[in-house]
């Protein structure tokens, strides 16, 4: 079963033996991240630093200056922890130098820089809180600035293949600086709830479905009040929406948010195409469950392996997530449901039980795993990975 490890740039750019220690693992593809949000990356093995601090979400490439010119939403470049003028270019020649696959990896609506700058593209929830992590994927400004976004990091020189993360709604669960929103436990019924937005373009999306907006936001205010009351509201699946505000509001909801985010992956996926040679493989990182949101992005199963090449799905927890995509996978059409395991042991990874899960995976219809992180992943880690792909 193929196996592709994710890497960022700055754990290749600098390190002469990265690129052969990646290959010597027993990996084909690399997935590289070309746009990235914010992050404090540990690079353990780098000969010149051990920590990078991304300050804002960026791109790791030089930006077409034709393409984003004059244009109020446009890519921020790196600051000073891009390692070279070209980070992405740069690492991508080194793995493929070394006989990898190498894939783009871009990350769309997370980005707290923009939300920052331009609060009015952010999410806002029922009680006018701005997300600035989440740009609202219903607003057009938003919508063309990812879809040509989408277009332009994911098509690198050298690049086979891409994986789109966050390309669906973003809400309030959010690895954020000196997180404090664990005081209140929220199950997914009340995330969900959360992660409404009510900016003027939602507000309208709603009104033409037949809501008003200001019951609806009164509606989810009240159906919120025993959690923040009693100190948690731990109920999951959908069922548990309706249950807090209705069948009818919970299903006029998802209609809205599910038009625009399959929209928004129809618009993207059609631009890389457009922009990639033949042979070009467009996968998701997704989630089966169409009201989920977050890095991977909630769809129907059906609707997004008839626009994708394929899905990469969580699986830290387990295979379960994978037999939805399994189901409406075409038969011969080469679709790819990769499962994605930690290896990363001081992560909650697993890199000691990796061939289980990944046969356990391959046993539930994964046909490619992805491994989550090579770069952050320690030597020990890396060891149990190199045993578990070259036994």
């Amino acid at each position: 079963m193929k196996a592709a490890a994710f890497l960022y740039p700055w754990d290749v750019v600098g390190d002469p033996d990265a690129a052969a220690r990646i290959a010597d693992l027993g990996v084909q593809q690399v997935t590289l991240a070309s746009a990235y949000h914010s992050t404090r990356a540990l690079t353990p093995r780098h000969p010149r630093h051990r920590i990078v601090t991304a300050e804002h979400a960026a791109v790791l490439y030089p930006v077409d200056e034709d393409r984003w010119s004059g244009r109020s939403l446009r890519p921020y470049a790196a600051g000073d922890w891009a390692p070279a003028a070209d980070p992405y270019g740069e690492a991508a020649e080194a793995l493929a130098a070394a006989g990898l696959d190498v894939h783009s990896w871009v990350v769309l609506a997370h980005n707290s820089r923009l939300g920052a700058d331009r609060p009015d593209t952010c999410v806002v929830n029922a009680y006018g809180d701005r997300y600035p992590w989440a740009p609202c994927i219903a607003q057009p400004a938003v919508r063309a600035y990812l879809t040509d976004l989408a277009a332009e990091a994911a098509v690198r020189p050298g690049a086979r293949g891409t994986e789109l993360e966050s390309c669906g709604w973003y809400g309030l669960a959010h690895l954020h600086a000196h997180d404090k929103i664990a005081g209140v436990g929220l199950g997914d019924a009340a995330q969900y709830l959360m992660s409404l937005c009510f900016c003027p373009d939602c507000g309208g999306g709603y009104v033409d479905l037949g809501l008003d907006p200001g019951k609806l936001r009164a509606a989810v205010r009240r159906a919120l009040e025993p959690a923040w009351a009693h100190g948690s509201s731990t109920d999951d699946g959908w069922p548990a929406v309706e249950k807090l505000i209705g069948a009818e509001l919970a299903a006029a909801t998802l209609a809205w948010r599910t038009r625009a985010a399959r929209t928004l992956q129809e618009s993207a996926v059609e631009a890389v195409r457009a922009a990639a040679p033949p042979g070009f493989q467009v996968l998701l990182h997704a989630d089966p469950s169409a009201y989920h949101c977050g890095a991977n992005a909630g769809v129907d199963p059906g609707h997004i392996l008839g626009v994708a090449d394929g899905v990469v799905v969580p699986c830290a927890s387990g295979p379960e997530l994978l037999a939805p995509f399994v189901e409406h996978r075409r038969p011969g059409a080469g679709t790819v449901v990769a499962a994605n395991l930690g290896v990363v042991s001081g992560m909650g990874g697993s890199p000691g039980t990796l061939a289980v899960d990944a046969a356990r995976a391959a046993t539930r219809g994964a046909n490619e795993v992805r491994l989550y992180h090579a770069g952050l992943a320690s030597d020990a880690d890396l060891r149990l990975v190199r045993a578990a792909l070259r036994p």
